[in-house]
């Protein structure tokens, strides 16, 4: 990813992707962001609630050539840091939680509605096609929101 485009002082310092469980959205966005972002930006992941590892995650990731490693999902109290910049909601019920704890903080606080793939069926790769879809749809927020016009035509 190098030569990309950064938008000029608009960077957060701080990223937390924010989702119900942190078992898809939200630690596919963190690992996603992880390599389009520079790696002076902080950036973690964490659900409302507990969740469990999902393997299609992995196996959309490495599509990609990321990895989760040995991380597993974890909540907001799991976290050590609990102050960031920016907080990026992927699921309705991320979003309240999050417009709740930063009440009386000045926190940025963004919804990107991002469909759940877990309630997909049918053959293998037609599961694997709703969870590419969620990652592709990630990678291109992340794009726009975070570089240059210039730059988003570098990652296509």
């Amino acid at each position: 990813m190098a030569g990309l485009i950064l938008v000029a002082g608009a960077l957060p310092r701080s990223v937390l992707f924010l989702c119900g469980m942190n078992a898809v959205r939200s630690p596919m966005a963190e690992q996603l962001a992880r390599r389009m972002l520079p790696a002076t930006i902080f950036v973690a992941s964490a659900g409302v609630r507990a969740g469990e590892r999902d393997p299609f995650v992995d196996a959309v990731l490495a599509e990609d050539g990321l990895t989760l490693g040995e991380r597993h999902p974890r909540t907001l109290d799991d976290l050590e840091d609990d102050y960031f910049d920016l907080i990026v909601t992927l699921a309705p019920e991320a979003h309240h939680a999050a417009l709740e704890l930063t009440r009386s903080l000045a926190v940025e606080v963004e919804y990107w509605p991002t469909p759940d793939p877990t309630g997909a069926d049918g053959t293998r790769e037609q599961i694997m096609a709703s969870y590419r879809d969620v990652r592709e749809r990630l990678k291109l927020r992340i794009s726009r929101r975070f570089l240059l016009p210039e730059a988003k035509n570098a990652t296509d």
